[in-house]
């Protein structure tokens, strides 16, 4: 009796989870900066709290709407280039075969199999498998605008919170150190987290996470000082 085999891959995860780990760093570090800058500039406890969570709505509002639209926008394109495709299979049949056919032949397979592939999967779904082979748009690549702004905003909001939370926690004369030094352990903790969940390298997801963040904070705290120092 035959098992039957089933695999779990990455890619059904890509829509959420660029989405979310975009949403999480860009929380962290935008949140972090803006702290660590108003801190830099000498304002009060109160005020670099104030800033803290105008910078966490305001955010997160703006990953929503970009994310929002941009993705929207590949869901046209995506839209368009499918009903192109079902004018094409209406109008030219043979063609299109010929065309399925040719991709399968570029990728190993001889003419012959390669016809009798394509035609086999024009009967059952023509469109279905033009839009995977030829237009390379798959269920789990799909665009998704609702899920990629509902998720960029709320893991926005997640990140933008942590270094919030410690601005609250923190006294004002150690503030910044303490937003700085606990946003660069939440940043590698979301590297680590990201690169697991998209198995891909930890450390390498950890430096690049935490790099870019650190290089971010340290060039607001500079303009900060720069600011507070003019005053």
């Amino acid at each position: 009796m035959s098992r039957r085999h089933i695999e779990s891959h990455r890619t059904q995860t890509i829509g959420w989870l660029r989405a979310a780990v975009l949403g999480a760093n860009d929380g962290i570090v935008s949140t972090a900066s803006l702290i660590i800058g108003v801190a830099a500039a000498d304002a009060t406890h109160s005020a670099v709290l104030v800033a803290g969570v105008a910078g966490l709505v305001a955010g997160a509002m703006s990953m929503a709407a970009g994310e929002y639209v941009s993705v929207s926008s590949q869901l046209d394109t995506e839209r368009a280039d499918i009903e192109r495709e079902r004018a094409e299979l209406a109008t030219d049949t043979d063609h299109e075969i010929s065309e399925l056919a040719g991709i399968y032949i570029q990728r190993g397979l001889d003419v012959e199999l390669a016809q009798q592939v394509a035609r086999q999967l024009m009967a059952k779904d023509a469109l279905g498998a033009h839009t995977r082979d030829e237009l390379g748009i798959s269920e789990a690549a799909s665009a998704k605008p609702l899920q990629a702004a509902g998720s960029s905003a709320l893991a926005f909001a997640i990140g933008a919170g942590m270094p919030l939370l410690s601005a609250w926690l923190a006294s004002e004369k150690h503030l910044a150190l303490v937003v700085g030094t606990s946003s660069l352990l939440f940043l590698v903790a979301l590297g680590a987290l990201a690169a697991f969940t998209g198995g891909a390298g930890i450390v390498k997801g950890i430096c690049r996470v935490t790099f870019w963040g650190a290089l971010a904070m340290a060039i607001t705290a500079g303009v900060g000082r720069l600011f507070g120092v003019a005053s």
